[in-house]
């Protein structure tokens, strides 16, 4: 069973278990009292469409009111006074899309028959629920308490005290709405249900899932094409059609996508209740495995977050087809180095509630971890939240992301680019294309577009309020391609290095195909980024955060040069104290990487050669190139590679690699450079 069969499956128990009552439409009374004289075409196409109306409406699924209500919209018109099918199409929108159109039809029976169904009172709350009339909401849900259908079923026990607190909680923050912009993201939605976006750190790929149809053109029980994957790119700007991610992630059956990585190399996959990954090689995905055990349980395990190692896994679990009895946490698991995963761990009850939990996504920043939950001060349904790991591994209180990104109904799978201005999000909004869309959310300002002269008349014709969006960590993104001399795409293997502790934080591998990267670095350290490959020279970058409190992205291309004589790298990690050649310990990582080099290829010598920019003397450089050289060549020699192995150079301000006119280009050409003078 896959996950929309779930919850379809979830929904039918409901509409069975409460004591919904069966409402019949006299279908000869119906046309007997119709506001206009019927011919006998007419009067057997309503009698048509009600008998169809009534038999998709007594299926009690999303399906199959959906359906009931094409056939009693056809049919109101000749009688809109009748009751019966006002309650009826008020009750199929609120089972389905626009729940808020169900408002004007049970208004017109409450106002003529107030005790037309036990249940009324209930539905017609939910109805002022979801137009936001909260206060009149819980006069009616305070009403129903007092009725014996209220007494008698659990089910409308638990859900009408819910409902008054999310009502309580609505009030609050529509008052504090935050200023955002969604879109609808046409381009890509279809008249069918889309959902649960996902995208890489740098905003520039989506993955959905769709019930569009497609190359099986099989459908489930409700009606309603099985699940598959779908993608888009944006391509100067704009996202373009989207495409089916094609076998092996799109099967014949239930195919949804609930994770990804930052990087997009490795797509998590909802499938028989499990949770599957895929990795890319190359242009291909592979084909699709199993989590082992103990992440796949036997439970339902849903929606999956990775973390920007690809070593910690965030996943729900515990949903089911009971709304009484459902209660999907959150769990997480984490990876040693034998690839063994470790015993699911739940996070703490100031984070997971006694409702359901969903929708995860982990930002690039490796801490704010995104959800979906029916808890906290959820407003109706489902709300996005956000809680922080903080130093410690505890998790800050869930912060409820507010109005309008969240309303009385539904919202979730909410994901956040990495420079955290635009996120994406599945839910219905009256410019909704289909079923479900996924809608562009803009933070910041009601007028996401506008720039320059046209924001500011905007802001003062509107003034912004502050904003309760905190934005996550701001990430550092690096991005590029790794090349031969040749300029064909190398698989190379990537590290991430915190250059004070010299321990790794993260491998990843570049794209075989494309030789494309891309690499999350959080604010805080001083990292380096070295790239290797057999039978290369290694090549290091630096990207110190310490202080850094800005987005940045990085385009950087490497070219990596094979093991000949002349080929030549530069140690970006090799640090000195101001005018001195006394190596700093956050070196000794470069240090090590180029020990374990010169071990590795025993015939390889060098030349180290130091560099510096053109401030002070050339004689005064030139002295300070050559002794910061020797410091690197004493280093190598106590480490145990032979001195014949080694010569050293210093260049002073002879050979730039950037102008020494500015702070930037001065800084580059103070460094430190190998070069292969041997290979025999």
């Amino acid at each position: 069973m896959k996950k929309i069969a779930i919850l379809l499956t979830g929904l039918t128990l409901v509409f069975h278990t409460i004591a919904q009552t069966n409402v019949k439409i006299d279908r000869s009374q119906f046309i007997q009292n119709a506001i206009k004289p019927l011919k006998g075409s007419d009067k057997s196409k309503i009698n048509k469409n009600l008998r169809y109306g009534d038999f998709y409406f007594e299926q009690k699924t999303k399906g199959g009111y959906l359906e009931a209500l094409k056939y009693y919209e056809q049919a109101y018109p000749y009688n809109p006074n009748n009751m019966g099918i006002n309650y009826k199409i008020g009750i199929c929108y609120l089972k389905t899309l626009f729940k808020g159109r169900a408002l004007g039809y049970l208004q017109k029976v409450i106002d003529s028959v107030p005790d037309f169904t036990p249940d009324l009172l209930y539905f017609y709350a939910q109805a002022l629920q979801y137009n936001y009339m909260f206060d009149k909401a819980i006069e009616y849900y305070q009403q129903f308490k007092q009725t014996k259908l209220y007494e008698k079923n659990d089910y409308y026990k638990f859900f009408t005290d819910k409902h008054i607190i999310e009502c309580r909680n609505g009030k609050k923050l529509v008052q504090d709405s935050l200023p955002i912009g969604l879109v609808n993201m046409s381009n890509i939605n279809s008249p069918y249900d889309d959902y649960g976006p996902v995208i890489t750190a740098d905003g520039e790929k989506i993955y959905f899932t769709s019930r569009r149809p497609n190359e099986y053109q099989l459908k489930d029980i409700d009606g309603q094409y099985y699940e598959d994957i779908y993608y888009s790119e944006l391509t100067n700007g704009h996202w373009q059609a989207a495409q089916s991610a094609g076998y092996p992630l799109n099967t014949p059956t239930h195919d949804a996508v609930v994770g990804l990585s930052y990087d997009g190399q490795t797509i998590i996959i909802y499938r028989d209740e499990d949770l599957y990954w895929s990795h890319l090689e190359g242009k291909t995905w592979s084909k699709p495995q199993k989590y082992p055990k103990p992440i796949n349980s036997g439970e339902v395990e849903s929606s999956a977050a990775l973390s920007i190692d690809g070593n910690t896994i965030y996943f729900v679990r515990g949903k089911t087809a009971d709304p009484l009895t459902s209660n999907g946490d959150i769990y997480y698991s984490v990876r040693d180095s034998n690839g063994n995963w470790s015993e699911p761990v739940k996070l703490p009850d100031n984070v997971n509630t006694p409702y359901d939990e969903d929708g995860l996504f982990l930002h690039p920043d490796g801490r704010t971890l995104y959800f979906s939950s029916k808890g906290h001060n959820s407003m109706g349904g489902y709300d996005v939240f956000k809680t922080v790991r903080q130093d410690d591994g505890t998790w800050s209180d869930p912060v409820n992301l507010g109005y309008p990104l969240n309303t009385p109904d539904d919202d979730i799978y909410f994901v956040l680019s990495g420079n955290a201005k635009i996120g994406y999000i599945s839910a219905v909004r009256e410019d909704t294309k289909g079923f479900t869309d996924i809608y562009q959310v803009h933070f910041f300002t009601a007028a996401p577009y506008l720039s320059g002269e046209e924001k500011l008349i905007a802001d003062l014709a509107q003034p912004q309020k502050e904003t309760s969006f905190e934005p996550p960590a701001k990430i550092t993104l690096v991005k590029g391609q790794v090349l031969d001399e040749n300029g064909n795409p190398v698989e190379a293997e990537i590290e991430i290095i915190d250059n004070e502790t010299g321990k790794v934080v993260y491998r990843v591998k570049t794209n075989s195909a494309t030789g494309q990267y891309m690499v999350s670095l959080p604010p805080g350290r001083n990292y380096a980024m070295v790239i290797r490959k057999e039978g290369y020279l290694f090549r290091s970058e630096n990207f110190n955060l310490v202080e850094e409190d800005e987005y940045h992205e990085v385009q950087k291309t490497v070219v990596l040069t094979d093991l000949s004589e002349e080929g030549k790298t530069e140690l970006r990690n090799i640090f000195f104290d101001y005018n001195k050649a006394t190596l700093k310990p956050e070196s000794y990582p470069e240090l090590n990487r180029l020990v374990e080099f010169l071990k590795k290829y025993p015939d390889i010598k060098i030349e180290i050669s130091g560099h510096t920019d053109t401030l002070g003397t050339l004689e005064y450089n030139m002295q300070l190139s050559e002794r910061r050289a020797k410091a690197v060549y004493n280093y190598l020699v106590k480490r145990g590679i032979s001195p014949d192995r080694l010569t050293i150079k210093g260049y002073g301000p002879l050979k730039p690699i950037a102008s020494n006119r500015t702070a930037e280009g001065r800084a580059r050409n103070r460094r430190v450079e190998i070069k292969i003078i041997s290979t025999k």
